[in-house]
């Protein structure tokens, strides 16, 4: 049940702006934003899972591009033996390879950014979908984009929309005192952003953050660990 917000620029050549908040069982392995992948990836920086080798988030800044993986519900009644773990898709797609027909994974929402544009390809186990982003700010969760029936969006992507990233190299300290704000709710709320899924059947609470701007030009990127899982204690975004 991770958390994006991305503000795409009104004009071509200006940076795509990226908040990424991932939750995730604390017991599951990770590396934290570096390079860690071998040929063909060689120039990927990303956050990866260190049991399946993929990426939740990563960056060919090269190339100018950016993706990271929302898990999403799906119907797909395709044995587990057949599926494989959706963090590849993470490294293909920055590569330039995004999926296509019917994916052998669970569903996902897939944001993808190339420079000044972005798109979240969508799978539910039936059908891919694909939306693009416009101009503006927009918040992806587990459902579609800017879904009001998702409470955490319904709550705060007003108030993502009214903080406009600062005008210094610390440009997402706005989004971040949104969050902090957020954090006043109680991690099992379902508005909450930093979130306790464990009341809800799953062994996931928020974990790390990354933001990162996103241009033709390269990308730049930060990570930062919440202090404890699932608890707002500041983030130091380095």
């Amino acid at each position: 049940m991770c958390t994006v917000v991305i503000r795409i620029p009104e004009r071509s050549g200006d940076p795509t702006l990226v908040l990424a908040i991932r939750d995730e069982d604390p017991e599951r392995p990770w590396n934290p934003l570096g390079r860690w992948w071998p040929e063909p990836h060689a120039g990927v920086v990303g956050v990866r899972d260190a049991r399946a080798g993929g990426a939740w988030l990563a960056a060919d800044p090269a190339a100018g591009r950016l993706s990271v993986l929302l898990n999403r519900a799906d119907v797909s009644t395709r044995p587990e033996s057949e599926l494989v773990s959706r963090g590849g898709l993470v490294l293909e797609s920055v590569a330039g390879r995004s999926p296509q027909g019917a994916p052998a994974t669970h569903g996902f929402n897939l944001v993808e950014v190339h420079g000044s544009r972005a798109r979240v390809l969508t799978w539910d186990g039936d059908s891919l979908r694909e939306i693009e982003l416009s101009p503006g700010t927009h918040m992806i969760a587990h459902e579609d984009v800017d879904d009001p029936a998702t409470p955490r969006i319904e709550r705060w992507l007003g108030e993502f929309r009214s903080q406009a990233p600062a005008d210094d190299e610390r440009w997402w300290m706005p989004w971040v005192e949104v969050l902090e704000r957020s954090a006043a709710l109680e991690s099992t709320d379902d508005r909450a952003i930093i979130r306790d899924n464990r009341p809800y059947g799953f062994p996931t609470l928020s974990l790390l953050a990354c933001v990162a701007s996103v241009s033709d030009e390269g990308v730049e990127a930060r990570y930062g660990e919440l202090r404890e899982p699932g608890r707002w204690g500041g983030l130091d975004l380095t």
